[in-house]
């Protein structure tokens, strides 16, 4: 068996009805003739959108069928052990062109029992927004379920809903259960559970193909939701210059962000996982033992858990996102 490498993946572009024109012209993702690119799934394990790898000599493997083969070696002994041959995380780019539906996803336990499926918990990085840009995250404090009832009557759901803006280099940590909404204007990095499941709740009235109303889901929606998870969530964090700086860490996902413009060395031995790195700017080279591999902004690499160390050398200056899973936050 040949030895595993720093791996990159075709995107899956999606095409939405409130996409734009951003990922293209400042991601380098390339439209294939799609009218509005809304997202760019990097890495996903969804079922029907497999990410497909397109480096080295695993080009045309899908993240299944690597796993199955290299198991452990890919994931990290602990996660494999958790999810077999299922990536446990899902990465995606989004723009929105206009204003997301209002939406909700379930928990686990729900998500279990309704799909067989994984719950979603996400968090959003901030990577472009328009002046005035939004982000609806959550209820305002005091909402309860009867005023919430009340406004899917009245058409004042937004009202309800707290609202923060969205400035590039916030983020947004969004646990299943919290009502939310991505707002006109932005680019964001999406790092969530493995999972496709949303829950609508409101689309603005807005009508997709043949001139209909997307479908809602508010009986769903309601069982799902979490009335105390209420305001304020943006995490602001200024990235100190060659510094590795925390900005989520759950039991599902820890995510760094690293701005530098020196050589950087990375020991992942002690953690046993894999490590996701996205470039949100400039480029850098990523080594290791057998080889070095180029990673230019708006590209995802997968770091296999078998690759302890490797040295990130920027060409100016960079900055990453870097992900993994903490195993000692396993719990489900």
């Amino acid at each position: 068996m040949s030895e595993l490498y720093p791996l990159k993946f075709e995107p899956i572009l999606k095409d939405k009805v409130w996409g734009g024109y951003a990922l293209e012209r400042h991601f380098n993702k390339k439209d294939g003739g799609l009218p509005n690119i809304g997202e760019s799934w990097e890495l996903s394990a969804v079922e029907g959108n497999l990410s497909v790898v397109s480096n080295g000599f695993l080009a045309g493997n899908n993240i299944e069928e690597l796993i199955e083969v290299y198991m452990g070696d890919i994931t990290g002994d602990e996660i494999f052990e958790k999810f077999g041959n299922k990536f446990p995380l899902l990465f995606k780019f989004i723009e929105a062109g206009a204003d997301l539906s209002i939406q909700v996803h379930p928990g686990d336990e729900m998500a279990r029992e309704k799909h067989g499926d994984f719950g979603k918990t996400e968090m959003w990085y901030i990577l472009e927004s328009e002046k005035d840009s939004k982000i609806y995250t959550g209820f305002k404090v005091g909402v309860t379920r009867e005023m919430y009832e009340e406004s899917l009557k009245n058409g004042n759901l937004p009202e309800l809903i707290y609202v923060e803006s969205a400035e590039p280099g916030d983020a947004f940590f969004t646990p299943a259960g919290r009502i939310h909404a991505i707002g006109k204007g932005v680019v964001l990095v999406e790092i969530q559970q493995t999972s496709d499941l949303t829950y609508r709740i409101s689309d603005w009235n807005r009508k997709s193909d043949g001139n209909v109303k997307r479908e809602l889901h508010l009986d769903l929606a309601l069982e799902a939701m979490d009335f105390t998870a209420a305001g304020k969530t943006k995490i602001i964090k200024t990235p100190v210059l060659n510094t590795t700086d925390n900005l989520v860490s759950c039991e599902y996902f820890t995510t760094n962000i690293l701005r530098f413009d020196t050589l950087i060395k990375k020991n992942y031995y002690p953690i046993d996982s894999f490590v996701v790195y996205i470039c949100t700017d400039g480029a850098f080279d990523l080594k290791w033992d057998s080889g070095s591999e180029k990673v230019t902004k708006g590209e995802t690499v997968l770091l296999p858990a078998m690759i302890h160390q490797v040295i990130l050398e920027p060409e100016g200056e960079a900055k990453i996102l870097e992900v993994f899973i903490n195993s000692n936050n396993l719990t489900y």
